[in-house]
């Protein structure tokens, strides 16, 4: 059975009185109105994993998660957090290859390869993102430049290590926008996924929680997770007011 995940990010947002708050409201929430087996996790700004995560002590609905890591296991590379650090910290989760570290850090699927064998070694749960801008989904090529991300950056894992990792499907066109896919389309994109990791790797690709992380809101999150191939949510905006972001969870 696969896992139903709703992960916020957070991105560069909030004090860290400002995250604290938020994950105390988002905790009593979660304790009070969340039934059914979802796990929930925080992916948090650097500066704030420590503390988010003293948080939340040994609650077994929610988890800590950074938003990036290092290709580097140590060294002379200023300004970079290495799985090693983030394991040493018992943070269990971190975002690899979302859309702006694509977009704006020039990381490609090389790279994101090196980054999820580091996070794995660790024995981090990587949430790997892959997705399409709009020209690539208007020229109808959209498929095709998924399977060439989940590939060139996944399919040199063993069946077993690709168990352990977390994919979210994100068309970059519908992040921030406003606009978000119709439940149609992302689960025709989720089953197009699924469809090409069983093509190298057989059953287990039934195992693989694939998440929607495209303008989730409370207002659609019900119909996107209602689809077969859709296990949760990659949240961004919504993430970051505690109502809101429950409510998704809630919607599993």
């Amino acid at each position: 059975m696969r896992t139903k995940i709703v992960a916020g990010n957070w991105k560069m947002n909030k004090t860290l009185a400002e995250a604290q708050s938020l994950t105390s409201e988002i905790i009593g929430m979660v304790a009070d109105e969340v039934k059914g087996n979802v796990k929930v996790v925080l992916c948090t700004p650097f500066p704030y994993l420590h503390a988010v995560n003293n948080q939340l002590g040994n609650n077994n609905r929610i988890a800590v998660g950074a938003q990036n890591c290092s290709e580097h296991d140590w060294g002379a590379y200023t300004g970079e957090t290495s799985a090693a650090m983030l394991a040493a910290m018992n943070i269990p989760y971190v975002i690899i290859g979302h859309s702006e570290r694509r977009q704006y850090f020039g990381e490609d699927g090389a790279l994101l390869a090196k980054k999820v064998d580091k996070a794995l070694a660790q024995g981090l749960t990587p949430i790997f993102c892959c997705g399409e801008p709009l020209e690539i989904r208007e020229k109808g090529t959209h498929e095709a430049l998924v399977k060439q991300q989940v590939e060139e950056s996944l399919f040199h894992l063993s069946a077993e290590g690709l168990q352990k990792v977390v994919i979210a499907y994100e068309p970059v066109w519908a992040i921030g926008t406003g606009k978000t896919a119709s439940s149609q389309q992302a689960q025709d994109m989720h089953a197009v996924i699924r469809k090409h990791i069983a093509s190298k790797y057989g059953a287990i690709a039934e195992n693989i929680s694939i998440l929607y992380g495209g303008s989730v809101k409370s207002d659609n999150a019900k119909e996107l997770f209602a689809c077969a191939d859709v296990d949760g949510g990659l949240v961004g905006g919504a993430s970051l007011k505690s109502r809101e972001f429950v409510e998704i969870v809630k919607a599993i």
